[in-house]
């Protein structure tokens, strides 16, 4: 297979279908791993004596390690080739997820998840810098809600896998389960060749510096500004409901397990219904008119949601306001390709991205700070104006290009 199996035409052929299944793949393993990670905090505290900033600190110092190996290796990705440093980027997430089953401590697990971050920082950009370039124009936000996708399946597959799996293996043993996808992606992505439109861009390259071309002009620094604002409050309201509100239905009306189990993949389904109907939705109208709308209905959603006080309420309520709330994310991929030139689209899309992983990593600690504070309602209802701001941002600092040739 060579680089020009990859067709500019509105028809997709084998190897874009390929690119889009180890990108999704990859980011499936992320889903996976951050989940199970979140359900398995009490079994690790207990076993390994931690306390609770402890064990708060394993999520952050995974979500800071991929904030760091987003800008590494989305800089690589732009100079070396996006196949190649995938490849990279899921062995080291192999390796360091598989080394956290045999933790002795606080010390060397914190080690392990900083570092397996790394590899998982990388995945976002660069998967969707690959497809965006390997698939046509005409359909490219829906590759990129489609890779969004993957994300989605990786956590409902950890919310139904963990309720069985934990029990019986502990959590040394969901670790060890946690490497498989990654071995799957891996053995994908040794099939894939880099896109024309990069090989191309590598032949003429001038060597700018990656990082200087997302801030090139006022234009592209208004839109970089504008997506650090857009990806840091999709990130602190899907980490804030996804890893606070399991812990607060388990607390106010006692749910177990296997009942939050039960909220997290129905809400779940909600997002990658969303996400699905995100990229649909861009494609025909625009990305503008397509995020304001979803920016719109997040902001009505966590305000209709925190006025619920019924468990059973709160369960069907829970996949629309997921629709909404991370529903947005099948449309970063496309936004992003389309905004930036080849020479810096990886980085564009790692960085930017996981800067705002970075900030809503502070989620949880946010929203639940707060909720003690002054009570639930409060919490979910600050979330409706961020989106607010969200849109403000959208409206004055980023451009449409929908369709638009890539650079």
């Amino acid at each position: 297979m060579t680089t020009a199996d990859y067709s500019v035409s509105d028809s997709v052929g084998p190897a874009a279908r390929k690119a889009l299944w180890g990108s999704a793949l990859g980011y499936a393993m992320d889903g996976f791993d951050l989940l199970i990670l979140g359900f398995m905090l009490k079994a690790i505290s207990a076993d390994l004596q931690l306390n609770t900033a402890q064990a708060a600190s394993l999520v952050t110092a995974t979500l800071g390690g991929a904030v760091v190996g987003g800008l590494l290796f989305g800089m690589l990705s732009d100079r070396l080739g996006r196949v190649r440093v995938l490849t990279w980027t899921i062995i080291l997430f192999a390796v360091f997820t598989g080394l956290c089953a045999f933790a002795q401590g606080y010390w060397d697990l914190l080690i392990y998840r900083t570092i397996a971050g790394l590899g998982l920082g990388g995945e976002f950009g660069i998967g969707m810098a690959l497809v965006a370039e390997a698939w046509p124009a005409s359909k490219r936000a829906r590759a990129s809600s489609y890779v969004g996708i993957g994300w989605q399946v990786g956590v409902l597959a950890a919310a139904l896998a963990t309720p069985v799996l934990l029990p019986e293996i502990g959590w040394r043993g969901m670790f060890l389960v946690g490497v498989f996808p990654a071995v799957a992606a891996y053995i994908i992505r040794r099939a894939l060749h880099e896109p024309d439109v990069f090989v191309a861009n590598v032949r003429k390259s001038g060597g700018a510096s990656p990082l200087r071309l997302l801030v090139k002009d006022w234009e592209t620094t208004k839109s970089s500004i504008g997506l650090v604002v857009l990806c840091s409050v999709q990130n602190f309201g899907y980490y804030g409901v996804m890893i606070w509100l399991p812990n607060y239905l388990s607390s106010r009306f006692g749910y177990g397990l296997t009942q939050s189990a039960l909220w997290t993949a129905t809400t779940i389904v909600g997002m990658a219904v969303g996400i699905w109907a995100f990229g649909q939705i861009a494609d025909r109208l625009g990305r503008r008119p397509t995020f304001l709308m979803y920016m719109v209905g997040a902001a009505v959603m966590v305000v209709v949601y925190s006025r619920l006080t019924d468990a059973s309420a709160l369960l069907v309520a829970g996949p629309v306001m997921g629709f909404f709330v991370n529903g947005m994310l099948g449309g970063y991929g496309a936004l992003m390709s389309e905004l930036y030139p080849t020479a810096a689209r990886a980085t564009a899309q790692n960085v930017l991205f996981n800067i705002g992983r970075a900030v809503g990593g502070f989620g949880p600690l946010t929203v639940g700070a707060v909720a003690l504070a002054y009570g639930f309602e409060i919490a979910i209802a600050l979330l409706a104006v961020l989106y607010v701001i969200d849109i403000v941002a959208l409206w004055l600092l980023i451009p449409e290009r929908r369709g638009a040739e890539l650079e």
